[in-house]
């Protein structure tokens, strides 16, 4: 039975959208010719396929059999052909990230190579800013996703999602590494030197909050720009800091860094990936999105 690609994604238009108008918007025709190829469409396969009815244009028992075919046809046929302008699309372009350090380090590098890897011709602008630096670059539309951690505020048009979650600790440096030795207190740590983000952070709201909720004021001794510099000076024994685990590891190999047994929990973070919803990504930043995406891990839910 010789019947056309065209006479079947007529059939399909209509079926899809249960309106012999709409699909002739969508297929750029008009209503008569939809109508006469559907006519020749049912001839050809010697049954009814659509009825009309006061709810509009209904498939009968043979119109739903076929659509059922017909649509996986075609919805395949269709992401295919998006597949191939993405691929297309992502030959070049630029995506701009405002990410903070932790997000960085704690996800967004390895996400960030795989991207490469996958699309070389497309360019990559990486700021690195603190949660809230990064949220309002965001909204004064600077840059095309926002990575950082929680706390953050993001409000509407902008949304957040939680791809990860990161565990911190308290460390000290050789010149307080007995304190390593027994379980401390946020009491008697609050009594030595404390090396923290700046107090304009999320990081130091959350410490500050931490501090609070069992009766302390967090007094950071030194405030770092970043939370890379952190480490450095608690390995150079000017204070103890918090940093996430993923910052620690190499570092307590090597017997420069040790870990504290604090008493009180330290709640988990989150890595969260941000971005605007009253404006369309590009075809680049929206594959970059779904990669993120795809790194959300259970515990982030």
């Amino acid at each position: 039975m010789q019947i056309s690609y065209d006479a079947y994604r007529i059939f399909y238009h209509v079926a899809k959208f249960k309106s012999f108008t709409r699909a002739a918007e969508a297929l750029l025709s008009n209503q008569p010719n939809v109508t006469r190829a559907v006519k020749q469409l049912e001839a050809s396969l010697g049954c009814t396929l659509f009825v009309r009815s006061n709810r509009g244009v209904q498939l009968t028992d043979e119109g739903q059999k076929l659509y059922a075919h017909i649509s996986i046809a075609f919805e395949n046929i269709q992401r295919g052909e998006e597949e191939l302008a993405l691929r297309r699309s992502l030959g070049s372009g630029m995506v701009s990230i405002g990410a903070s350090e932790t997000a960085l380090h704690c996800l967004l590098l390895p996400v960030l190579r795989q991207y490469k890897a996958a699309h070389p011709g497309v360019s990559l602008k990486i700021s690195n800013h603190s949660t809230p630096q990064a949220i309002a670059a965001l909204k004064n539309g600077l840059v095309d996703l926002a990575v950082v951690t929680t706390p953050l505020d993001a409000p509407p048009p902008l949304r957040a999602l939680r791809i990860k979650s990161f565990h911190e600790a308290a460390v000290c440096g050789n010149a307080l590494s007995h304190l390593a030795e027994r379980e401390i207190s946020l009491t008697e740590l609050s009594q030595y030197p404390i090396v923290s983000l700046g107090a304009e952070t999320k990081t130091y709201e959350f410490y500050s909050q931490l501090f609070a909720d069992h009766g302390l004021s967090l007094r950071a001794d030194i405030q770092a720009a970043t939370a890379d510099q952190v480490l450095p000076m608690v390995k150079h024994d000017l204070g103890i800091g918090f940093v996430p685990d993923d910052f620690i590891r190499s570092e307590k190999d090597q017997g420069r860094l040790f870990v504290l047994n604090l008493k009180e929990e330290i709640p988990p973070r989150f890595i969260c990936m941000v971005k605007r919803t009253d404006t369309a990504l590009s075809p680049a930043a929206k594959e970059l999105e779904r990669m993120l995406t795809e790194q959300k891990s259970a515990d982030a839910d």
